[in-house]
């Protein structure tokens, strides 16, 4: 089989559960076996854009909050959701100022990713923030939010004592330490 040839054939597509932010589609497809079957895929509305935000001192700053869907404590780096028609880069300036009172003067394109492929098909778009200067917060009314900068070392000590576990932070953390060495 060739790489870009697709295996799959849809029959038909049902939206079953519909919000601003995901919609959850409920598709009768024909397997690359040749089974006819349901096959389940969660849309997210927005993509996904965050600041891996390094200051001058080589710190990288990251968000802590509480995160309902999976029940804990969350360390990330500054992320959020670019709405359709805001460019990627314009909606990571927004959240980084919003979460952290940050503003970067030097953005570059850092890292393109899809999350989870068997479920969704969620982006994400990370770029690297850099010569930074703070300002005031202004998060959205479901957020209460901690900021705090850490090195390179702690933040990977952070991934390996599971304090860092969201995936979009903890490939951007690993692909910056993976440049620096």
């Amino acid at each position: 089989m060739k790489e870009m040839e697709n295996p799959w054939k849809k029959l038909n597509s049902d939206t079953v559960h519909e919000t601003p932010w995901i919609k959850i589609e409920q598709d009768q497809v024909i397997t690359p076996s040749g089974k006819k079957d349901q096959y389940s895929k969660v849309h997210f509305q927005q993509k996904a854009v965050g600041a891996l935000t390094i200051d001058q001192e080589g710190n990288i700053w990251l968000v802590g909050q509480y995160r309902y869907a999976i029940d804990q404590y969350s360390w990330e780096i500054p992320l959020g959701g670019a709405p359709a028609g805001e460019p990627a880069l314009e909606a990571a300036k927004r959240e980084l100022k919003e979460e952290t009172g940050i503003v970067a003067k030097s953005w570059h394109p850092f890292l393109y990713l899809h999350p989870s492929v068997s479920s969704t098909d969620q982006e994400a778009e990370i770029f690297l923030a850099q010569e930074v200067t703070h300002g005031t917060t202004a998060p959205d009314e479901t957020e209460v939010l901690e900021v705090k900068k850490v090195s390179l070392k702690t933040a990977l000590q952070m991934i390996d004592n599971h304090q860092i576990t969201e995936a979009i932070s903890v490939a951007a953390i690993y692909k910056y330490a993976l440049l620096k060495s």
